[in-house]
């Protein structure tokens, strides 16, 4: 038998029931605990959506490759005619032409992104996860290319060959990565992603 002591107080909480129950002890329904779990807090943040993988056409990563290409190649025509224009020397007019190349291409992305509405933070991790890799591989291939090229870093703006170079190394970048995007929108990454804010 529990013997309480006179005066003492029991260690047990009385649970009030329901609305009355809580009246009895003097809370008012908003002080009262909600029943239902504690909601997550709302942070502002928007998160990457994943996108569902599933098998690619062809023609969206064309669509891809060729957005990242717009992008690449009005940074890489900007840093060559920068470079071009200072007297700089070969790699860093390179340097700069690949950083502008980025630049634009991911300003591209972003641009399309912000238009539905998502923060600029979303939007910019949007354009990272897109558009890393699609960039990245065009550099390679589309520099590479003019580097290889014999004659073709020494040749000036007025020159057929730096528009000619330019122009095939493009071509072949396009060519080259638009089986990796083809692969990442595959597997619900790349432009996948940025696909999720357009619908």
């Amino acid at each position: 038998m529990r013997r309480t002591w006179p005066g003492s107080r029991s260690c047990a909480r009385p649970e009030p029931a329901g609305r009355d129950g809580y009246l009895a002890l003097g809370v008012s329904m908003e002080q009262a605990p909600h029943e239902h779990g504690t909601a997550a807090p709302d942070t502002g943040a928007a998160a990457v959506p994943h996108a569902a993988a599933g098998p690619a056409g062809w023609a969206p990563a064309a669509r891809a490759t060729l957005h990242c290409l717009t992008g690449c190649a009005i940074g890489e025509i900007l840093g060559m005619v920068i470079g071009t224009a200072l007297a700089w020397h070969n790699v860093p007019t390179m340097i700069l032409a690949i950083v502008l190349a980025f630049v634009f291409g991911y300003a591209l992305t972003v641009r399309g992104v912000l238009a539905a509405g998502v923060g600029l933070r979303a939007a910019l991790r949007v354009a990272l996860a897109a558009d890393t890799l699609s960039i990245a591989v065009m550099e390679l291939i589309d520099n590479g290319l003019i580097v290889l090229w014999p004659s073709a870093m020494d040749a000036q703006l007025s020159d057929a060959l730096f528009w000619g170079t330019l122009a095939a190394s493009l071509v072949l970048a396009f060519v080259v990565t638009t089986p990796v995007n083809k692969w990442m929108i595959g597997r619900g990454k790349g432009h996948a992603v940025v696909h999720r804010y357009h619908h």
